[in-house]
């Protein structure tokens, strides 16, 4: 069925022929407004003119211009506090447990907040973390298959030990290792994934392939002043091949950690103050 598309307007870039040419020809025939935009000006006509629309020069251009021009800008002023919400410049600065199993990544971020709870308190909720356990107390759509997070401490789920393996997926098809084991002090989970299937890897073992991802997400408790405790979250990460993985960890997965870790820190510390 035609015309779905009616009274819509469409951008398509790289439209100077192939993939980009052959999408804004679909989009005109279901009827919509297509602009169409290349850094090939004298070619990106062709498309224009047998949509019956008007070819601009330079308009390609000026688009890359801009698109490059938002990305520098951030680079610069916004990505540093996305990798460090909440945390303080020495935190950032400062090694933690862990650090040492991603020795060379690529990239790494250092969040923070306070919970009104010390921290033999605030540990029981982190050790009964995971899929199929307590969830995350993030987004549970998102990360815990619509499941709730737990409300209550279970005594069910506060066995942990270095090795063992907690969900990452309710399905079990993916999961974090317990790689550091301090309780009441430090949880750090090891994430190693092949590259593009998805696939685990069991950390530490056998040498990696060439396309993977290397991530740690440690959790380190401090004890503050009124009982409360500084709880710092630290992830680093190394990935390859490095020209794919890195407009991904910029353009998606730092901005996505950084929603989902204040929506965890905002749980923990509702969770942690019914019970205190």
């Amino acid at each position: 069925m035609m015309g779905r598309l009616n009274k819509r307007v469409a951008i398509v870039t790289g439209a100077a022929g192939g993939i980009g040419a052959a999408v804004a020809r679909v989009f005109a025939a279901e009827g919509a407004g297509v602009v169409v935009a290349d850094v090939l000006d004298a070619e990106r006509g062709r498309p224009a003119a047998e949509l019956g629309g008007l070819s601009r020069p330079g308009a390609g251009r000026r688009l890359f211009g801009v698109v490059a021009a938002a990305l520098a800008l951030y680079g610069v002023f916004l990505r540093p506090r996305v990798l460090s919400w909440g945390a303080t410049r020495e935190e950032g600065d400062r090694g933690f447990p862990g650090d040492d199993l991603v020795p060379d990544a690529d990239g790494a971020s250092t969040m923070a907040t306070t919970l009104p709870a010390p921290p033999e308190e605030v540990w029981p909720w982190l050790q009964q973390m995971g899929c199929n356990r307590g969830g995350w107390y993030s987004w549970d759509r998102l990360d815990n298959g619509g499941h709730p997070s737990a409300e209550c401490i279970v005594a069910e789920w506060q066995r942990l030990e270095p090795g063992q393996h907690l969900d990452s997926l309710p399905s079990g098809d993916a999961w974090f290792t317990v790689a550091v084991l301090e309780p009441e002090r430090t949880l750090v989970l090891r994430s190693q994934t092949k590259l593009p299937s998805g696939r685990p890897l069991d950390a530490g073992y056998g040498p990696l392939p060439r396309a993977y991802i290397d991530a740690i997400w440690g959790f380190h408790l401090r004890p503050e002043p009124g009982g409360r405790t500084r709880l710092v979250v630290r992830t680093r990460a190394r990935s390859r091949p490095r020209p794919l993985t890195r407009p991904m960890d910029m353009l998606f997965w730092e901005p996505a950690h950084l929603i989902m870790q204040t929506r965890q820190f905002h749980n923990l510390s509702t969770r942690v103050s019914a019970t205190a």
